[in-house]
C-alpha cells in the first residue's frame, strides 16, 4: 500500500483529496496544525477507508516536523497554505506561512528519500493576482491559459500576491534543480465551490458561497463583486481533487502547472443558482481548461450542478 502525505488534508479541498486517495487504496497521512483541536479533523474519521488514515501535527515553518512528516511517503500533496480574505497582518498571516512554508517544503523534499511525485496546490493567482477580475491588458471575451504571461499587481489582495510569489519560488526551484529524483506538478484552481465534508465554519470557499447565496457584502472587496456584477470563474471541489489525483498518478508532466476551471458566470447568476434558480445569462470560459483535459484526462462539472448542491 502506497503512502501519500497531504499537507492541509483536513481543509475544504484537502478533505476531498483525503477521501479520493483513501478510495484509491492509499494509506493517507494528513497534517493538522493542532492535534489537540479535534474539531479541525474529526470529520475525516468518517470517510471511507478511514482505517488507512493517520493524523499528524505539523507546522510547515518547522523544518524538523516537516522532515518527519515526509518520511515514508511516495507522494506528497501540499495544500496547507491559508486562504483568507480578511487579513490584519499580511506578513504573519499570509506571506510567511505561504512563501516561507513553500521554501521550507522544497528544501525538505529534496532531502527526503523515497518520494516519487509532489503535487502543489497553487491558485489561479499564480496566473492572475487580480482574480476574479481580469489581469491588466486582458479584455472581455479573451480567455486566459497557461501560455499567458503570469500577472501580478501590488494592488491585488495579499493572499493572491503570496500565492503568486510562492509559485515563482517553485518554478525557481525546478529550474535550479534539473536532476531531481521525483516530479513536481502544480494545479491552479479558480473559485472552488461545492459542499463541505465537515461542519467547520472557517472555510473561505464555503463562506463565499454563503455570501453569494444571501447577497451579503461584509467588506468593500466583496461589495465590488455585486456592484460590478463581475464574471466569477468556478470549479467543483470534487474536480479539483480529481485533478490532484490525476497529477499525482500521471507521469511525464514534471514542471507543469494546470489551470483547473469550469465555467464563469456573473455573480448575480451565481446567487440565483445557489438558491436553486436558473441563471439569466449564459456561461463563458475565461480560464482555459484544455491543458488539464489533454494531459490529465479531465472533464469538469457545469457550474449549475456544483452550485445546486450547496445547501448551507
Amino acid at each position: 500500500m502506497k503512502t501519500i502525505g497531504i499537507i492541509g488534508g483536513a481543509g475544504f479541498i484537502g478533505s476531498y483529496n483525503t477521501q479520493k486517495f483513501l478510495n484509491e487504496g492509499y494509506k493517507v497521512k494528513v497534517s493538522t496544525t493542532d492535534i489537540s483541536n479535534k474539531s479541525k479533523y474529526e470529520h475525516l474519521q468518517n470517510l471511507n477507508n478511514a482505517k488507512n488514515l493517520e493524523i499528524v501535527q505539523l507546522d510547515v515553518e518547522n523544518k524538523a516536523e516537516l522532515s518527519s512528516f515526509l518520511k515514508g511517503c511516495e507522494v506528497i500533496v501540499h495544500g496547507g497554505t491559508p486562504f483568507q480574505l480578511d487579513v490584519k497582518d499580511p506578513k504573519t498571516e499570509l506571506f510567511d506561512p505561504t512563501i516561507k512554508g513553500t521554501e521550507n517544503f522544497l528544501g525538505a523534499i529534496q532531502q527526503t528519500d523515497g518520494i516519487k511525485k509532489v503535487v502543489l496546490i497553487a491558485s489561479v493567482a499564480a496566473y492572475n493576482t487580480n482574480f476574479p477580475l481580469l489581469p491588466d491588458g486582458k479584455t472581455d471575451g479573451k480567455s486566459i491559459s497557461e501560455n499567458d504571461e503570469p500577472f501580478i499587481s501590488e494592488q491585488s489582495h495579499p493572499y493572491a500576491q503570496a500565492k503568486f510569489i510562492a509559485n515563482q519560488a517553485v518554478n525557481k526551484f525546478i529550474a535550479e534543480n534539473p536532476k531531481l529524483g521525483f516530479e513536481i506538478v502544480s494545479v491552479s484552481p479558480v473559485g472552488v465551490m461545492g459542499k463541505s465534508l465537515s461542519n467547520r465554519e472557517d472555510s473561505t470557499s464555503t463562506g463565499l458561497q454563503f455570501l453569494f447565496k444571501n447577497k451579503i457584502a461584509p467588506n468593500p472587496f466583496i461589495k465590488m463583486f455585486y456592484d460590478n456584477d463581475i464574471q466569477f470563474a468556478i470549479v467543483d471541489v470534487q474536480d479539483v481533487a480529481k485533478g490532484i489525483y490525476q497529477s499525482a498518478t500521471t507521469q511525464g508532466i514534471h514542471g507543469k502547472n494546470y489551470l483547473l476551471s469550469s465555467e464563469s458566470y456573473k455573480v448575480s447568476d451565481i446567487s440565483l443558482m445557489l438558491n436553486h434558480q436558473s441563471p439569466v445569462g449564459k456561461p463563458s470560459i475565461i480560464y482555459s481548461n484544455e491543458l488539464a483535459k489533454q494531459d490529465l484526462g479531465m472533464s469538469f462539472q457545469p457550474a449549475l450542478a456544483t452550485l445546486n448542491g450547496f445547501d448551507s
